[in-house]
């Protein structure tokens, strides 16, 4: 499959999963979705480096000063994604 061929099978998809949404309108679901899936993937990586660095303490890793940002108990993009 080539680079073109693969853009215009994500782009039918993208058709399909909007459905009446206009294009442009699109965006604003989308938008806040990929945000705040980097801001979990930002938590974890976060998490990651302030668990290794504190000898696998996860209280530690889980302190709100270790993070960019709060993500609430229960709003992580993987149990969001779960349910």
């Amino acid at each position: 499959m080539t680079q073109k061929q693969l853009e215009e099978y994500l782009w039918q998809a993208a058709n399909i999963l909007r459905g009446i949404i206009d294009a442009a309108d699109f965006k604003q679901y989308n938008f806040p979705l990929i945000f705040f899936k980097r801001i979990s993937d930002v938590w974890d990586e976060e998490f990651e480096i302030a668990y290794i660095n504190s000898g696998n303490d996860t209280t530690y890793a889980e302190f709100r000063e270790n993070h960019w940002f709060d993500i609430p108990s229960g709003c992580h993009w993987k149990i969001i994604r779960n349910k």
